[in-house]
C-alpha cells in the first residue's frame, strides 16, 4: 500500500476540495480515504500501487488547478497487533 500527497494551488474553499477529490476517485479507481485541505494545498490518500506524476499532474491540471509536486511512499498501517 502506498500513500501519496500531491500539492495543489489553488484551492480556496470545501468545494474546491470536494472537486480534487472527485477527480482523484474518478482516475484512480482503487483509491482510499481521499481527503484534500485547501488550508495546507494538499491532497492525500491511498492506493495498492504507486500512482504515475504526469498522470496525477493532468488529473489536477484538468480541474482547473495547479499542481506543485507529488510524494508516494509505501505505507505499513500501524497497530497493536504487528507480525
Amino acid at each position: 500500500m502506498y500513500k501519496t500527497v500531491v500539492k495543489i494551488e489553488g484551492m480556496a474553499c470545501g468545494m474546491c476540495e470536494s472537486h480534487i477529490n472527485d477527480a482523484i476517485r474518478r482516475n484512480f479507481s482503487d483509491a482510499k480515504k481521499v481527503t484534500s485541505s485547501n488550508r495546507k494545498g494538499e491532497a492525500s490518500f491511498f492506493t495498492e500501487d504507486a500512482i504515475d506524476a504526469d498522470r496525477m499532474k493532468a488529473v489536477i491540471e484538468d480541474t482547473g488547478y495547479h499542481f506543485k509536486g507529488i510524494q508516494s511512499e509505501p505505507y505499513v498501517k500501524k497497530g497493536l497487533f504487528r507480525r
